[in-house]
């Protein structure tokens, strides 16, 4: 009988994990005690994927809020610092504030708007319209915009990211001031000395203070790319992806991870025999509809994956096929017809019509997305997620 289940998202359940615990043991036992348990079978290329944070947790990638502030007072001199384009987030960037903040005299805070890099709105659209406001050229400080907007809560978590940005900055002992603009080039008329907070776009605000004159310019990538006094570090992504874990510590994004997918892969082929691809991934690659707000606040979706998990899908469109090239058939001869070419399908289909309206993104990106939505961020308390039959087609 031929197979009626296309791919198959699973969230596995496994201990707690701390810091020094054996994740290649716990990753492959708890997934193979899930099939046992369910009653299915691991397949060759299915894929296991580990969540960011256990990964960091097993590592001990932590660091404290005054470690942030030694690296940043070393690296952009204590004074004055213009912090711009961070996003709106509690759990990202908010710990982060406070000890940038600890670390300087004073902190003249620009955020974008009307929203943030990835979507958490300061004000509307609609609001600047009608306030006629551009804000690709107009600068507005703290004072016009609360008279042009007044008080403006996150539809999602009621804070109002502007006093609660503002009292972190003082609470720490620094002096804030704060400004409202989208020309990286602006803050140079308060300081000279700039961290850049923005995540994707990053590279090119660097660029762009640097050639105009700023003496010196990190980026969040910059700050803990390096132990502090002991502390844990991330030598690529600095403090990128990490997540606040108590109110003096965050968990860093896990570093020096490719070892362990691995190590995992090997594991699996060993106790099983078949051959699984595992990554570790963050954040998904998707947009909510509602907030507006793009999920990714991570630096990459997957830092560590094994190799054939490299590439973009390579699919033909069913409905295309079915619709043009043999709208004349049906039934028996349709599925046929079909099946025939995707047997027969070329490695590389980039400018195939039959394959326009498929998903162009890299696999990790599509794959980190759907594990993101599996695991969830709460307390389902499956960070591992295996997925079986993605790799398949209409023909297995």
């Amino acid at each position: 009988m031929e197979r009626k289940v296309g791919t198959v998202s699973r969230g596995i359940r496994c201990p707690i994990i701390r810091q020094g615990d054996d994740l290649v043991d716990i990753a492959v036992t708890s997934v193979l005690e899930a099939a046992e348990s369910e009653g299915f079978e691991m397949r060759d290329r299915d894929v296991v994927s580990l969540t960011e944070s256990i990964v960091a947790r097993a590592q001990g990638n932590y660091a404290s809020v005054d470690d942030i502030a030694a690296d940043v007072k070393a690296k952009l001199g204590g004074e004055t610092i213009g912090v711009i384009f961070p996003i709106l987030s509690r759990n990202r960037f908010a710990i982060c504030l406070r000890g940038i903040a600890k670390g300087a005299k004073k902190v003249v805070l620009m955020l974008s708007y009307p929203s943030d890099e990835v979507g958490n709105s300061l004000v509307s659209l609609d609001q600047i319209d009608e306030a006629g406001i551009n804000p690709y050229s107009d600068v507005l400080d703290e004072a016009k915009y609360r008279e042009l907007f007044g008080e403006n809560k996150h539809e999602f978590t009621g804070v109002d990211y502007v006093a609660y940005y503002s009292d972190i900055i003082k609470e720490a002992g620094a002096e804030a001031e704060i400004i409202f603009a989208n020309q990286p080039k602006t803050i140079l008329n308060y300081t000279d000395c700039i961290l850049t907070c923005d995540i994707h776009t990053r590279a090119r605000t660097k660029r762009i203070l640097k050639a105009a004159g700023a003496k010196v310019v990190c980026g969040l990538d910059d700050i803990l790319n390096a132990s502090v006094n002991g502390s844990g570090c991330n030598e690529k992504y600095g403090l990128l992806g990490s997540n606040k874990s108590t109110e003096d510590t965050i968990k860093l994004f896990p570093r020096d991870c490719q070892g362990l997918v691995e190590d995992i892969q090997a594991e699996f082929l060993k106790r099983t025999g078949k051959h699984i691809e595992v990554m570790v991934y963050g954040d998904g690659a998707f947009k909510d509809p509602q907030g507006k707000i793009w999920e990714l606040a991570d630096p990459v979706v997957s830092p560590a994956h094994t190799a054939g998990l490299i590439g973009t899908p390579n699919e033909l469109k069913l409905k295309y096929l079915a619709d043009n090239d043999f709208k004349g058939l049906s039934g028996a001869e349709l599925k046929e017809a079909i099946s025939n070419s995707i047997k027969s399908k070329k490695d590389n289909l980039v400018g195939n019509m039959a394959s326009q309206g498929t998903t162009p993104r890299q696999l990790t990106d599509l794959i980190g997305s759907l594990c993101d939505l599996t695991s969830g961020s709460g307390d389902k308390g499956t960070p591992i997620i295996l997925v079986q039959g993605y790799f398949d087609n209409y023909t297995d």
